[in-house]
């Protein structure tokens, strides 16, 4: 299946921050008997490319995309891991053409109608909007979709299982973005994964 075709059926990217190599497999596969096939494993740690390649190679099953990419380096070497999304925190211009020169979609964070501009020139138009409680949440995304209604959304940043149904009944949200349902055992992991998606469907 497409890759946004593929974040649309389930609406959640769980983001994943891997602090060590032992967690990667047993995290992974939490997600994936809790129903959420999703990974946006993160460059926060030093670990990231390793579980990324691990990811791709032995759960191919899963969508597995790079977040907190900040740089064409970081994002050559995800891609180059097999990597199918890139997101970052902020919008890159040079991750944007990298990942156009890829065919890959590019998921750049967003908060201004100016960055909204330079995202739409770069072909974007689905914007991480980030961090999202801090900067106004469904109220600023609302106000911002007036003025660019091809756009839509993947917020992150403040959304927890409380109040993700709130931001899903948007239309303009393509999906949300969190880290609510990785904190835990794998056990646990895998229980807010199927909540998640519980969550999702209704």
């Amino acid at each position: 299946m497409e890759t946004k075709a593929f974040i649309q059926q389930y609406k959640v990217v769980p983001v994943v921050v891997f602090n060590a190599i032992d967690e990667v497999r047993p995290k992974l596969q939490a997600m994936c008997d809790g129903g959420l096939p999703i990974a946006e494993i993160t460059y926060r740690t030093a670990c990231a490319g390793d579980a990324i390649k691990i990811a791709i190679e032995e759960f191919p099953q899963m969508l597995v995309g790079a977040g907190t990419v900040i740089n064409r380096q970081q994002a050559e070497e995800a891609l180059g891991y097999g990597a199918k999304f890139i997101v970052s925190p902020g919008f890159s211009e040079e991750v944007a053409a990298l990942c156009n020169e890829r065919g890959i979609p590019y998921l750049g964070g967003c908060v201004t109608p100016t960055e909204i501009m330079t995202a739409i020139r770069y072909g974007c138009n689905i914007i991480k909007f980030f961090p999202c409680s801090n900067y106004g949440g469904l109220a600023t995304m609302k106000a911002l979709a007036a003025a660019f209604p091809a756009v839509t959304f993947l917020p992150t940043g403040g959304i927890s299982d409380k109040n993700l149904a709130e931001y899903l009944a948007w239309d303009k949200i393509f999906a949300v973005g969190g880290s609510w349902m990785m904190k835990g055992t794998p056990e646990e992991v895998k229980e807010k994964c199927a909540q998640a998606v519980a969550i999702a469907k209704s």
